[in-house]
Parts: structure tokens; sequence; C-alpha cells
């Protein structure tokens, strides 16, 4: 609420209380009400000549330049009362604009608040606490368990597993040992390790991500309304039937009455409540959109970009496959395994103990649990040991004759973790990650909405972008991208005259979203800032909301073209009749004013847009059982 009235200003208020005001004195005495008005008008209508002067100047031709010269005429030719209904509606509409366009996005400074603070770097073999502004080029760090990346470097010394997905977008954790490289902004697991920086925190990845969020931002062509648009033909044309008028009558009062009743209300009044109208509708869905400009840009989009971690994956890995060793079955396999990983605290822990539980398995309390950070779990299961993890872990708890059969073996495409029992190879776990039921049925939507090209962008290997993107028929397609990467993909759509729609989750994607038309980010999970950095939120964990506002966009910008042409076709009709002499100037004020409220009412439909059945488009909680391929021998 105090919002809205922060964007209705208070020039509206001052011209309803000046025409009040003076209407209470034409009991009295009428040349009193005539000062009170004029006084009004001068007061309030400076503002609104002065404002579209400046845009003038500025070489800004708009709808505003219309209601001025009716605001001037009126107070040159002593009819303040039609001059000033001319400023109630001119500054309400833009009050009602300025409302629907909404806060700007906080986007680089919710990164900037996320980035690394403090590194500690080795002095005189001390790790000593600076802020990480200080940090040269050949600087040892040691960076501990929880800690933020603070700049650019290579690991010297130790390993552990790195929380990337802040920079790649992808969940599983990035194994390090001596010689890797590493990124400012990834997240450290529970081991220590030391590094020397390559690059000051200024010049490193999450520094370069915060910059091309800036630019992108600032690089965005400003929005024109709808009313500019047409203004840039009605404004003339409402000019010379002034004139004319004014040629042949000799009576300029018939030119102030063409100008009242040709007032470009609603133009200006007929967008921002249509599209208010399609804000709140798309809020009733669990959809934010920010300001009126995305609306318009959402019924333009021809072209949509797609995050694949986390957009259309589910963006955490789930099980795939298990395959089952000698005397073992699969369901043996997952279950010993999701036994000993109930006590583990990472990530493919929670899938493989999800996993079981979605299968019913039963699965038996583990003791004496150890966990290896980066490597595996081991745990006691029905008195019989169990082990869980890389390879190369599991080997060294397997027999001999086992251990060199197993490390021989080829190794299985994607994700995966070897289990043994006993010291016996009882079989595999494979990760994926899970493609969102609804994928499908949204891109079919998206094409039926007149979005033309579809492209996968993914920080993931090319490969595995690639099968993803075959699975659900997408055939642009690119993987291995940086965050800056994926800016240059939408620039370059951009730049092609497209209305590039980029969908996101993660804050690499939030470059990518500030550069696109109008960016959308899936926020179920929170969003952070890449829900700063987007246009549009989606509070509910389901892609096909995208269609959704797409829809209601594609329909609240109908119902204001058709409010914005019926509304200029019955100005022009009044414009004629004032010409001919029919209309006095208040007259015509107030004829305005009944065709702006006929304009408001049909614009007012755009929120109560019913949603359209979408068959074959399933929702996120109708998830099918898991069903797992088995294989082995």
């Amino acid at each position: 609420m105090q919002r809205a009235l922060r964007a209705l200003g208070i020039l509206p208020l001052i011209a309803l209380l000046g025409m009040a005001a003076g209407g209470a004195a034409w009991a009295l005495d009428h040349s009193i009400a005539n000062v009170v008005w004029l006084v009004t008008l001068v007061a309030t209508g400076a503002v609104v000549v002065g404002r579209t002067l400046v845009g003038i100047w500025r070489g800004r031709w708009a709808a505003d330049v219309v209601a001025s010269l009716a605001i001037a005429t009126a107070a040159v030719m002593d009819e303040p009362l039609a001059g000033l209904i001319v400023v109630v509606m001119q500054t309400g509409g833009e009050a009602l604009e300025r409302y629907a366009e909404g806060r700007a996005s906080d986007a680089v400074r919710a990164l900037e608040a996320e980035a690394p603070r403090i590194a500690h770097v080795v002095r005189d073999g001390i790790a000593t606490d600076v802020a990480v502004q200080e940090v040269r080029v050949g600087d040892d760090l040691v960076v501990r368990p929880g800690d933020l990346v603070p700049c650019d470097g290579v690991v010297i010394d130790g390993w552990s597993a790195l929380d990337t997905s802040r920079l790649t977008g992808e969940p599983l954790p990035t194994t390090i040992v001596a010689g890797s490289s590493v990124q400012s902004g990834s997240v450290n697991g529970d081991r220590p390790f030391t590094m020397r920086a390559t690059a000051t925190a200024a010049a490193s990845q999450y520094a370069r991500i915060v910059e091309l969020v800036r630019t992108a931002q600032a690089s965005k062509a400003p929005f024109q309304r709808i009313a500019d648009r047409s203004a840039v033909w009605f404004t003339p044309l409402t000019i010379v039937v002034a004139i004319v008028a004014v040629v042949i009558s000799h009576d300029p009062h018939r030119a102030l009455a063409v100008l009242v009743v040709a007032t470009p209300c609603p133009l200006i009044l007929a967008p921002p409540v249509a599209i208010i109208g399609g804000m709140n509708r798309a809020a009733r869905r669990q959809i934010i959109v920010r300001n009126g400009g995305a609306i318009e840009r959402l019924a333009r989009v021809d072209v949509a970009v797609l995050d694949k971690t986390g957009t259309i994956t589910i963006g955490r890995p789930a099980v795939s496959h298990v395959t089952p060793r000698g005397r073992y079955s699969s369901d043996d396999v997952l279950a010993l395994a999701a036994s000993v990983e109930q006590g583990a605290s990472h990530l493919l822990a929670r899938s493989i103990v999800e996993a079981a539980r979605t299968a019913q398995l039963a699965l038996p309390p583990a003791h004496d649990v150890a966990e290896s950070a980066g490597r595996g779990v081991t745990g006691i299961v029905n008195d019989t040991p169990v082990t869980v993890g890389a390879r190369a872990f599991v080997a060294e708890h397997l027999d001999a004759a086992e251990r060199d059969a197993v490390l021989a073996e080829s190794h299985p495409d994607g994700l995966t973790a070897y289990v043994s029992v006993d010291g016996r190879f009882a079989g595999t776990v494979t990760y994926a990650d899970a493609l969102r039921d609804e994928v499908r049925g949204m891109l079919d939507a998206l094409r039926a909405l007149g979005v033309g090209r579809i492209l996968l962008l993914s920080g993931d290997h090319a490969e595995n972008a690639r099968a993803m993107a075959e699975r659900v028929g997408i055939q642009e397609v690119r993987g291995d991208l940086l965050p800056g990467d994926k800016v240059d993909v939408v620039r370059a759509l951009v730049r092609e005259g497209h209305t590039v729609l980029m969908v996101g989750d993660g804050t690499n994607d939030a470059p990518a979203l500030s550069a696109a038309s109008v960016g959308i980010a899936l926020a179920g999970h929170g969003g952070g800032v890449s829900a700063e950095a987007a246009n549009v939120i989606v509070l509910t964990d389901d892609l096909s909301r995208v269609v959704d506002i797409l829809e209601i966009a594609q329909r609240t910008m109908r119902i204001a073209r058709q409010s914005v042409y019926a509304g200029i076709a019955l100005s022009g009709i009044a414009m004629v009749v004032a010409a001919l002499g029919y209309i006095e100037p208040v007259a015509g004020a107030l004829l305005q004013e009944a065709i702006d409220v006929g304009v408001i009412l049909n614009a007012l439909r755009s929120s109560t847009i019913a949603r359209p059945a979408r068959a074959g488009t399933p929702r996120m909680g109708s998830v099918a059982p898991l069903r797992l391929p088995v294989t082995g021998t």
C-alpha cells in the first residue's frame, strides 16, 4: 500500500481538491470559483507542461504533447475547469504507469552482498585474515571447510570437494587435488586446502559475474510506452484538426475543444490498467512480475533460452541405474548402500536414501559409519561391513582377487558409486539429474504460443547437455558454458532482433537473465540472486508456469491494444464533432472522461483471464513411482 501511495503522487490529488474547492465557491461567486480553478491549473499544469517541454527538447515525442497543449490553451483562454479535468486524467494515468512499472532489480547489490569478504593469507607460515581486496597474485591462501574461495587460483596442497553450483549451475561437488584450478565463489567442503592466487579478487570469476550483471542491466534498451508509439501519428493529427477548426471557424474555443476531447487519456490509461490486471492475475498463479514492461515484452517473445540443471531438470542427482554383481540383487545393493548412506552428509547420500524409500525397501540400521569426504562411506549393516563410494576407495576394501578386476573394468557412463559387502564387490549405483515431468508439455505449449526457437544452454559437459536436449526434442544446445558465454549467446539473439526469454534458477544464470529481453527465475527453493536479476519470478517449483505467464501476457496486451484502439476511435469521432462546433471545452473534457471510463472497464478484463486447460502438461507432484533399470550378471 505504501508503495502504491508513493507511486500515485500528489498532482492528481491537488487537482481534484482544487476542482472541489472551486465547485464549492461557485455557489458564492463564479469569479472566485474561476480564480481557484485557474490557480490550481497553473500550479499543477505547469509541472505537466514543463516535463513535456523537457521531453521534446530531448527528442521524446510522447502522448503528453496533446495534453500539455490542452492544459496551456485552457489556461490562456480562461477555461480552467476543462484544463483541470485534463490534468487529473493525465497525471492519474501516469501514476498508474509508474505503479505498473514497479521497482528495479537489486541483482548487483545481492551479488555483491554474497561475494567473498575474507581470505586467509599464509605469511611467515601463519594464516592471517585479510580483506579479499588485499590478496595479490602469488599469495598462498588457506581455504577452510565451508569457506568461499576468495579468488581464482590453483591448489598446492590438500584435497577437498567444492560446491561450484553458484558458478556452473551443476549440483554435483567437484573433487580438487594438488594442481586443480579453483574459482572464486565456490564453496569448500569439509576439508581444508592450500591454494595459490592466480588472480586478484577483482579479476576473478565471481567478480566477472557481478560485472556481467551490471553491464547487462545498463545496456538494456529503454522501454517505450504503447502511448508514445501511438502518439507518433495521433498527436500530429490532433494538432492539424485543431488548426483547421480555427482557420475555418475563426473560433479559438473550437481548437480548445478539439484538444481537450482528443487528449490521449485512453492511450495513457488502458495499458497500465490492463497490465496491472495481468500482473495481479499472474500473482494468483504464484508468478511475480516486477514491472509492466516485462508483460509487454513477454507478449512478443519469439525465442526461449533455457538453462539445463535446475530448470528443465530437477537440479539434483537422482538414482538412475542399479547394476548388481554376483549373488546380490538390485534391491540388495540399493538397500545396503542406502542404510550406510543414512548417516552420511553429502548430496548423493540423500539421493540414494530417497531412491530406496521410494522403492519401499527396508533399510536396516547401520553403525560405526565413517565418511571420507569426497571419497566414500563405510559402515556395518547386519554385522556385515558395507562400503559405498568412488571406485578407488571401494577397491581399498575389497579382497585382493577382486580389487584388480574392479580397477581394470571400464567405467560406466555418468556419476557412479561402487558398493562392496563384506569385502566382495556387490554392484554399482549410477546417478543422473532427473528431467522434470512437465518439460515436454511445456515446450509444445511454447511453440504453440509462437516461440519459434528454443535453445538449451548449460555449464555441464557438452555431451551431457546434448543428451538431455535430445530427450526433450530441443535442437539447439550448447554446453561447457561459463556465465559470460551464456550472456554472449543471449546478446547475439537480441542483436538479431529477437525478443528473448531466458529461464534459469542459479547465480550463474543471473547475467543471462539480466541480458535477456525478459528473464524468468525459478525460485521455488528460494531464488536468491537469480530472482533479483530476473523480470519475472516463479514462486513454485513448476516449469509450466512459464507457459502460464506467456499466455497471461499475450492476452493482457491484446486487451490493452483493444482498449487503446477503441479509445482512439471514440476520441477521433468526438474530435470531429468538436471541430464542427457541437461540443464546448468543458463538455468535451467530461466526454473524454466517459470514454476513459469505458476504456478502463474493458482493460480490467485482463485480471479475470481464465487459464486454458492444456492437456498433457503434467504438474509437479504427480511424479510416477521410481522404476530403476536393472542390468547385471
